[in-house]
């Protein structure tokens, strides 16, 4: 399993609450946090998805991501 970090637009806990489902059910529960504290909100994924497949599913939420 490797590390994968996403620079995003998730800046609060609603948008947390709102893009949970998606990458739940792209990663898997728990494989995944937000740091809304860091100015580029880092997504820090745990999983052997490809990365693109990760960031589609933060755009189906609504949010923007790219690679570090």
């Amino acid at each position: 399993m490797k590390t994968i970090k996403l620079k995003t637009t998730i800046k609060c806990d609603g948008c947390i609450a709102k893009v949970t489902p998606f990458l739940n059910e792209a990663v898997g529960k728990d494989q995944w946090q937000v740091n809304t504290l860091d100015p580029s909100k880092i997504l820090t994924v745990h999983s052997d998805q490809d990365p693109s497949k990760i960031i589609k599913a933060v755009q189906e939420a609504g949010f923007k991501a790219e690679e570090l």
